[in-house]
């Protein structure tokens, strides 16, 4: 193959290298962004005087037309010119002639390829951010269905104390919440114009940056060329972001894949999310979420990726860069159709509040408020930690639990107690006395639930 740049070169580049250095195959998922961004640069150029009107326009209309034939599949694009900037700029030149020669003057393929994938991420994160209302909506609506549903809090794995479901449902929105928030500061800081940066140094042609950003919808211009052309910071950031995202969703997806079994009973997902077994007819399992928890750690190696990529590049541009398009690219489908899924699937899923409500007879999950039972008559909170503890010890060695203690049983570990203490046993009482901003009280909870509404009924997480 002959050089794309020959005046410097007399050799042939070697097959292996033209396999092993092209980019097309991948970056050509670009088209449309490189396409909006040397419109922009083409128009600017025209009305700076840089390159004549005419030749502005004739470019403007080659792209144009370039754009609508990638849009319906048409274009063809060339391994031998090795990405997707220079099949555009190739197929231009050759539809308008030395027209299309003029439109990379005053750039560089590096500040065209910053441009590029900066124009990209401002879109995936606008999409995303709109899944994450998505995924938030899901959850309210969800938790809204199941106001009055008690089971297990647990740390440790173990059963704590009791909550409301929609209280633990509604941890999650908090947690999508705080990722829309993430989403939306990164989409700030990628909204910045590298283009006009050149190579690395600037360029010497009078050029109007800003006219260029006013156009392709940017909030600012970089106030350095050569960090403009190297910064990949919004990328790793965007695939950091994805990264924890996922991290929310395979927790979700865990309890779901939990839940769902035998040994919970909790939840029955619907058929459309579950698969069945090649050999054994009754599993119904619960592949969606298994496969969201899955390609989490996809995600993660994305950013690992980027990150191991930039660790050791001195300034500015270096071949390797090219190696940051398809980890972001995977990571933004990826945590997309996570999203997408999840949030369709969630509706389906039925709750068996039985059984939710008999797990709360399990593990003594009453013994907190006994502590502050005995603490609400004056015994100091350790002491009081002590008693139950012993309670407990006692219940466990006789098979019995707190609400089939004699009120002779309760006196016995603390003449505090008395028959009063019968009527704090429940798993309502004890979740009606969380009564405090953040709690699971139901009066809590309900406020919490409306206030979510709201603020997605706004679209926003503020």
């Amino acid at each position: 193959m002959k050089k794309l740049w020959g005046g410097r070169f007399e050799g042939k580049t070697d097959s292996l290298v033209e396999a092993l250095g092209e980019s097309v195959s991948f970056d050509q998922r670009l088209a449309p962004w490189d396409i909006r961004g040397s419109i922009a640069h083409a128009r600017m150029l025209g009305d700076c005087g840089i390159i004549s009107k005419a030749d502005a326009k004739k470019i403007i209309a080659g792209l144009t037309e370039i754009g609508k034939e990638i849009e319906a599949g048409k274009f063809r694009f060339d391994i031998a010119l090795e990405d997707v900037h220079m099949n555009v700029e190739a197929a231009l030149a050759k539809r308008i002639g030395d027209a299309g020669k003029r439109l990379h003057t005053g750039r560089s393929r590096n500040d065209q390829c910053a441009t590029d994938t900066r124009l990209w991420a401002r879109d995936q994160i606008d999409a995303i951010l709109g899944l994450l209302v998505g995924i938030e909506r899901a959850l309210a609506e969800f938790a809204g269905a199941h106001i009055d549903v008690i089971l297990p809090g647990c740390t440790h794995m173990q059963n704590a104390q009791p909550v409301l479901l929609a209280h633990h449902l509604l941890a999650y929105v908090e947690m999508f919440a705080r990722d829309h928030e993430r989403f939306g500061e990164l989409r700030s800081r990628v909204n910045v114009l590298p283009l006009g940066s050149a190579a690395l140094a600037g360029t010497t042609y009078p050029i109007d940056r800003e006219q260029v950003a006013k156009e392709l919808g940017f909030d600012g211009i970089s106030a350095n060329s050569m960090d403009a052309v190297s910064d990949r910071d919004y990328l790793i950031e965007f695939c950091a972001n994805a990264s924890i995202a996922m991290m929310h969703l395979s927790r979700l997806s865990e309890e779901l894949v939990l839940w769902s079994g035998p040994a919970y009973g909790f939840v029955v997902i619907g058929d459309a999310f579950t698969t069945g077994s090649s050999i054994m007819p009754q599993k119904k399992n619960p592949d969606v979420a298994e496969l969201v928890r899955g390609k989490t750690g996809r995600v993660y190696g994305s950013l690992t990726a980027l990150l191991t990529m930039m660790k050791g590049l001195p300034l500015t541009y270096n071949r390797d860069m090219q190696e940051d398009k398809e980890p972001a690219f995977d990571a933004s489908d990826t945590l997309q159709l996570c999203l997408a899924t999840t949030s369709r699937m969630l509706p389906s899923i039925k709750v068996n509040r039985e059984a939710m409500r008999e797990a709360t007879k399990e593990g003594f999950l009453e013994a907190t408020d006994l502590a502050d039972y005995l603490v609400g008559k004056g015994m100091p909170f350790r002491e009081a930690h002590e008693v139950v503890g012993k309670l407990v010890l006692y219940c466990s060695q006789r098979g019995k639990r707190f609400a089939e203690l004699s009120t002779g049983e309760f006196a016995a570990a603390s003449p505090l107690f008395t028959r009063d203490i019968f009527a704090i046993l429940s798993p309502e009482a004890i979740v009606a006395r969380r009564d405090n901003p953040g709690g699971t009280a139901p009066k809590r909870v309900k406020a919490a639930l409306r206030a979510t509404l709201k603020r997605l009924g706004a679209g926003s997480r503020k």
